[in-house]
C-alpha cells in the first residue's frame, strides 16, 4: 500500500513496502509517456517526489500529517505528463493526501465536475491553500458564481475563504459581470470582515483587491471601502506570510497596467 504522509508510521510502513523502498528520492518515471498513469504509479511518484524539508514548511502553513511535500514545480510537470484525467483526479482526492489533491485539481475535468463532486470536496477542506486551488477549479465551472455565493454566507472558515476567492478570480476572469454585482460585494466585505474567521478576513481582503483591480471605478470604491475598513489582522501562524494592505496593493496594480498599455517611446 502507498504510504500516506512522512510521519514516522508512514517511514515504517514504506520500509515495509520494497516496491517502494526501492524508489529514489529523485522520482523516476513509472509510466511511459504514452500509457495513462495509474493510481498506484502516480501515488508512488509523488512519495519520491517529495521532501522532507518541504513538509516541514508544509505542515506550518496547515497541511497536517498526510503530506509528502511535492514541490508545485514537481507537481506541474507531473500534471504535463498526466494531462486531463477525470477518473484518477477522483481517486487521488479521495486518498486525502495533500500531494494528491493538490494534483487532482489539476488533472480533474472541469466540465465532469458537478454541485455534488465539489460541494465534497468543500467538505474537505482543512488548510488555506487547498481553498485557494480549489477556487482556481471552481472558477472554471459553470457553477463558479452560484457556489461562490453560497460558500461566502456559510459559516465554516474553509468553505467561505473559498467562496471568497472564487469572488476574486471572478473579479479578475469574467467580463460579463456588472460593476453593481461587485459593488454590493464591496459593501459586505466592508460590513463583515472583521467579524469573519481568520482565513475568510485574508480571503475577503484579497477579494477586495481584486474587485478594485478590475477597472478604475472600481479602483475608487475599493480604495474607499479599504480606507473605512482598515488594517485588517489575519493570524498566519508559523510563516513568513502577510495580509497586502488593499489600498497600496490596488495603487501599484493601476500602475503596472498603466505602464504596460503605454507605448514605449
Amino acid at each position: 500500500m502507498v504510504p500516506l504522509s512522512k510521519s514516522g508510521v508512514a517511514r515504517a510502513t514504506v520500509g515495509s513496502n520494497p516496491t517502494l523502498s526501492a524508489i529514489p528520492r529523485s522520482g523516476a518515471a513509472f509510466a511511459s509517456p504514452e500509457a495513462p498513469m495509474t493510481y498506484a504509479e502516480v501515488m508512488a511518484e509523488l512519495w519520491a517526489l517529495g521532501s522532507p524539508q518541504n513538509v516541514k514548511i508544509y505542515r506550518r502553513h496547515g497541511m497536517g500529517e498526510n503530506v509528502f511535500g511535492v514541490s508545485f514545480a514537481n507537481l506541474a510537470r507531473l500534471q504535463k505528463r498526466i494531462k486531463r484525467d477525470h477518473v484518477l483526479a477522483l481517486e487521488l482526492w479521495a486518498s486525502g493526501n495533500a500531494d494528491a489533491r493538490h494534483l487532482a485539481l489539476q488533472i480533474a475535468d472541469p466540465a465532469l465536475a458537478g454541485r455534488p463532486l465539489l460541494e465534497a470536496w468543500a467538505n474537505d477542506l482543512h488548510y488555506y491553500e487547498l481553498c485557494d486551488l480549489l477556487a482556481g477549479f471552481v472558477v472554471k465551472t459553470a457553477l463558479a458564481q452560484s457556489l461562490a455565493e453560497e460558500w461566502i454566507a456559510a459559516p465554516g472558515e474553509w468553505c467561505s475563504r473559498t467562496g471568497w476567492d472564487v469572488i476574486g478570480l471572478l473579479a479578475l476572469r469574467d467580463a460579463t459581470l456588472s460593476d453593481t454585482y461587485f459593488t454590493g460585494l464591496l459593501d459586505r466585505i466592508e460590513r463583515d470582515i472583521h467579524g469573519s474567521p481568520n482565513f475568510t478576513r485574508h480571503a475577503m481582503n484579497n477579494a477586495l483587491i481584486s474587485i478594485g483591480m478590475r477597472n478604475a471605478e472600481l479602483k475608487g470604491r475599493a480604495q474607499a471601502a479599504a480606507r473605512r475598513i482598515g488594517k485588517v489582522l489575519v493570524d498566519h501562524g508559523e510563516t513568513g506570510c502577510r495580509t497586502p494592505d488593499a489600498v497600496d496593493y490596488i495603487e501599484r496594480a493601476h500602475a503596472r497596467k498603466s505602464r504596460k498599455s503605454t507605448p514605449a517611446a
